[in-house]
């Protein structure tokens, strides 16, 4: 008896979004980003920028391109925009990969 694959389990769609999300976050930085998200819940900029020592036009580009796939998404407060994690899920996956870095 064969195992059904991955996309007949999850649906070739599904699995071409999960491949999009996993290769937007598939950086350092944007790794960073997502793990202070996930521990501190919403965060604006300049809180990134101070925790993460990054420039603010790095930081930006990161940001927009994450918020564009879907994985983060911002709220206006006052004049700051707050970051959060759009799928909280996905924090499972920053998990994993902390888990297998130890044993690396």
């Amino acid at each position: 008896m064969s195992e059904a694959l991955l996309g007949q389990r999850v649906g070739e769609d599904k699995l071409v979004k999960a491949s999009e999300l996993l290769r937007t976050a598939a950086h350092p930085q944007r790794l960073a980003i997502l793990d202070l998200l996930g521990r501190h819940g919403r965060l604006c900029n300049l809180e990134l920028q101070d925790m993460l020592g990054m420039e603010q036009a790095i930081l930006s580009q990161h940001l927009t391109l994450m918020r564009d796939r879907g994985l983060v998404d911002y709220e206006k407060d006052g004049r700051f925009s707050r970051y959060f994690i759009r799928q909280p899920e996905f924090l499972r996956i920053i998990g994993c990969l902390e888990q297998c870095c130890e044993k690396l």
